[in-house]
């Protein structure tokens, strides 16, 4: 004799959590999300267009998913129709895959995983599972989204900028002795600056207007045939005082995006070049990557954060504030 089957006949408990073993992850999921207080949810309320889905019940699916290695947005909406555990955490609910990652990508998120890591610190705290005197910080280097050779070197920007400075000094001594331009450099002035670079092109503008009318008011072929000699020369002056204008513009905002590193990349301007660990070739080569510092208890995590930085020397003392802040408490 075999147990009852029979697949046109529907039978299910009327509530679907009691399926689940008391010691479930879903509960434990379920019960960090709704610690967080609802004001920390308020930056998702809006007053206008059609109404969205409570960021409680997507943050449940979503770190629920993550804990079972389910991290594709499809993946995700997929396991909603399917997963029991995901039809009680979202109630029947179910998101569209452009809705997951619209959420999980959203800037306002990171105000409630804070709050998120805070809680969960407090209950771990409670539940005797941590020691709040202890936090064993490492970092890892993980290889950036970008291509490996669209580095950029601080030394090479430095390098070449002073060859720009050398060279539009040399223009402005060289326009001063031909008159073409007035000195319109201060005594305690040393570097010709981007608006000292525009005012010498529009000068060297304006002469090639006055040749261009001398041109016109000229009979004379052989004397317009002079003329135009000296307007080429001029015209040389304009490019070359237009390439370091461009050039200058360049390397300034190079210097912006290196800030105190050494290197970027043009493809994700926040990746530093550093050497990786030895890959399966055994070649470590240089990289862009970021320093990622987690910081842990009991091997539970209490705290991250990413940073530029190459090594872990200059990133324990900003990780620990960030821990501080964090937590509330170090």
């Amino acid at each position: 004799m075999y147990k009852n089957y029979n697949m046109q006949q529907l039978n299910l408990p009327l509530f679907t959590d009691i399926l689940f073993e008391e010691n479930d992850i879903v509960f434990f999921v379920n019960e960090i999300v709704e610690s967080i207080p609802d004001n920390t949810f308020n930056d998702f309320d809006s007053k206008f267009g059609a109404s969205s889905y409570h960021p409680k019940m997507m943050l449940k699916i979503i770190l629920f998913s993550y804990t079972q290695s389910i991290f594709s947005g499809r993946r995700i909406a997929s396991a909603l129709h399917d997963s029991l555990r995901l039809m009680w955490l979202s109630q029947g609910q179910k998101p569209s895959y452009r809705t997951i990652n619209r959420f999980r990508v959203n800037p306002k998120l990171a105000n409630i995983l804070e709050e998120l890591f805070i809680q969960f610190r407090y209950q771990l705290i409670d539940q005797g599972l941590i020691d709040e005197n202890v936090l064993y910080i490492d970092g890892t280097k993980i290889e950036a989204n970008a291509n490996k050779y669209s580095f950029v070197w601080k030394k090479n920007t430095e390098r070449y900028n002073n060859q720009i400075i050398a060279k539009s000094k040399e223009m402005y001594d060289q326009l001063i002795v031909e008159n073409i331009i007035p000195e319109i450099l201060e005594e305690q002035e040393d570097e010709i600056t981007l608006e000292h670079l525009k005012y010498m092109e529009n000068e060297v503008e304006k002469k090639i207007e006055e040749l261009n009318t001398q041109i016109s008011n000229t009979e004379s072929g052989s004397e317009r045939k002079i003329i135009r000699s000296e307007r080429t020369r001029i015209n040389k002056y304009s490019k070359t005082l237009r390439n370091c204008i461009e050039k200058k513009i360049k390397y300034a905002e190079e210097f912006e995006k290196h800030g105190d590193r050494n290197s970027h990349s043009k493809t994700d301007n926040d990746a530093t070049f550093m050497r990786m660990k030895d890959d399966h070739m055994k070649n470590g080569q240089l990289k862009p990557a970021y320093n990622v510092q987690v910081a842990t208890n009991n091997q539970f995590i209490m705290a991250y954060d990413v940073f530029p930085n190459p090594t872990d020397t200059r990133t324990l003392v900003p990780f620990l504030e960030n821990c501080k802040r964090k937590l509330k408490e170090l």
